[in-house]
């Protein structure tokens, strides 16, 4: 009985906790350089609100970054593992929308796209929380198609970092890391879409993030034009 208080006392009380600390300790060491900045400052001017999307594979050092753009919100699945990091994020000062496809997602759509009317702008994982990896999901299409708000591919990749063995390989920037948030330009996603033209808009999504990830990666390769990127 007492094993059973405590590791409920543990997860419930003491983890999230522990989470929140290290990733703002080990976050406020990466030196960050933007990209492409001016895409994500039009889409502000012209009073949108972005979609801000990402992979699953890169995560850490997003979720605070982006709490500089608060108010922002996230959709984050129902399950165990679900409920500690909508306590972090929530700590952060994000706005966590509990669902998934797999669980409590048409509600979780209907309250995202709420949060988006409400001036919330929006994170969105878009392979998780389960994969596959590199497959953009259906959901990301739906939410801006019913929100009428742009996607705003969002590019983060870190020089020295962690690959760990889970389904997406996560990635976690090494402290003192050097990352790039890089913006591709915005999509948007017609109100009346459905049938062959989503899935062709869906795969279209799915290439550019790719295509992105892959530019942005390599851009390691240089070391020169990497220390120049960095001193600008």
């Amino acid at each position: 009985m007492f094993q059973k208080v405590f590791k409920r006392l543990l997860y419930n009380k003491i983890i999230h906790y522990a989470g929140f600390f290290t990733l703002k300790i080990i976050s406020s060491t990466y030196k960050i350089k933007i990209i492409n900045p001016e895409i994500e400052q039009n889409i502000l001017k012209r009073n949108q609100v972005p979609i801000y999307s990402s992979w699953h594979q890169r995560f850490f050092p997003g979720i605070t970054f982006f709490t500089t753009r608060q108010p922002i919100s996230i959709m984050i699945s129902q399950s165990r593992d679900g409920e500690l990091i909508a306590k972090i994020a929530d700590m952060l000062g994000w706005y966590p929308v509990r669902g998934s496809s797999s669980r409590g997602g048409r509600k979780a759509l209907n309250e995202i796209c709420e949060m988006a009317f409400q001036g919330y702008k929006i994170g969105h994982i878009v392979d998780g929380p389960r994969g596959p990896f590199g497959v953009v999901k259906p959901g990301l299409v739906k939410i801006a198609q019913y929100s009428e708000m742009p996607i705003l591919p969002t590019i983060i990749s870190s020089e020295k970092k962690w690959i760990f063995n889970s389904w997406d390989r996560f990635m976690v920037p090494k402290p003192f890391s050097r990352v790039i948030v890089r913006f591709g330009s915005e999509i948007y996603v017609p109100k009346d879409l459905i049938g062959s033209s989503f899935e062709e808009k869906r795969v279209f999504i799915e290439h550019s993030l790719n295509k992105l990830y892959h530019e942005t990666d390599c851009i390691w390769a240089d070391p020169e034009k990497t220390d120049r990127l960095f001193e600008t």
